[in-house]
């Protein structure tokens, strides 16, 4: 597994990801292609040929964006046949070393209370909940939650 710079010949892979995994924001391909304007950053996780695949394919993603002394993380998916193997964990920590790069004080971001595969794996990161807001999810309704820790 490898993880990489998001680039534009990614963004259709994305948003399979996406597709497949509805408690995540569904963000439109704009949204990403926002990364390569500069507004966010991005990541993807690949398997490498070789891997049990027939050539490279990307099976995770996370966008954030710098707002000093913060960094927020925006979304973030790994496909669900790829879960289980610390791809999550590699994105995680991909975008918490960008974020100590920047100078970053803070990192916050918001998921599903009924999110519980992302909570331990935000929890393991000393993310701490800091506040709810009931019922902000639709299809299904659920809270969300956000989370915050000190980098």
């Amino acid at each position: 597994m490898a993880v990489r710079e998001l680039e534009p010949r990614d963004v259709d892979a994305v948003l399979a990801i996406q597709r497949a995994c509805p408690e995540i924001a569904q963000w439109s391909r704009l949204d990403y292609e926002r990364v390569e304007a500069g507004e966010m950053v991005g990541w993807v996780a690949e398997r490498i040929a070789g891997e049990g695949a027939l050539g490279p394919s990307v099976v995770g993603f996370v966008v954030a964006r710098n707002i000093p002394p913060e960094v927020e993380i925006l979304n973030i998916a790994v496909a669900p046949e790829a879960r289980k193997h610390g791809v999550g964990s590699d994105l995680f920590d991909r975008v918490l070393e960008w974020a100590r790069s920047e100078g970053a004080t803070q990192a916050i971001l918001e998921v599903r209370a009924g999110n519980d595969a992302a909570l331990r794996l935000y929890h393991r990161r000393e993310f701490h909940i800091v506040g709810r807001r009931p019922r902000y999810y639709s299809n299904p309704v659920d809270d969300a939650l956000l989370l915050t820790a000190t980098l």
